[in-house]
């Protein structure tokens, strides 16, 4: 029953996700991009099988690359989910949803705003810092086959962000 319950609860969020994205690609393939999200949520589901960090790894670039807003999913979440589960699955995706974007901060170049972000991120909470942990990866794996020369770029970035998020822990 529980099982059964846990596929419908995935089986709307993968649908609300893919709907958001539609229309959307891949970098550097053809294919849709929902299938980033799918791969992230298959890996947590492997790694942790906790349905709310599954259900945060569909849905967390909605925020950040999709028209919906905040305000939109919560009530979208709240229409399908107990308040409490409804509530823990958009602070996770709010976790994950960069806030040093050069939409918001257009007087940052792109170095001071991925220190700010891995600043940030280095304080969110361990089920979201081991989403982008898999978020990282699946996009490190992509970038590395298809541009090897922004990885080096892309991989000195995380190499920060990860950093951040090592050094923070271990003052806490």
């Amino acid at each position: 029953m529980k099982e059964e319950f846990i596929n419908k609860a995935l089986t709307k969020i993968l649908k609300f996700a893919t709907d958001a994205h539609q229309g959307q690609k891949r970098k550097y393939s053809d294919q849709d991009y929902i299938t980033h999200p799918i791969e992230v949520a298959s890996r947590v589901k492997d790694r942790y099988d906790n349905m709310n960090m599954v259900a945060a790894a569909l849905l967390h670039d909605v925020l950040e690359d999709t028209d919906v807003t905040h305000d939109q999913l919560r009530v979208w979440l709240h229409e399908e989910f107990r308040p409490e589960k409804a509530e823990a699955i958009l602070l996770l995706v709010v976790e994950l949803t960069d806030v040093y974007t050069k939409h918001n901060f257009p007087f940052l170049n792109r170095k001071q705003r991925k220190k700010l972000e891995a600043e940030r991120l280095a304080m969110v909470s361990t089920e979201a810092k081991q989403i982008k942990l898999i978020d990282i990866e699946h996009n490190s794996e992509s970038i590395l086959k298809e541009d090897p020369s922004f990885a080096k770029v892309f991989l000195k970035e995380k190499e920060y962000l990860l950093d951040a998020m090592e050094s923070y822990m271990l003052r806490n």
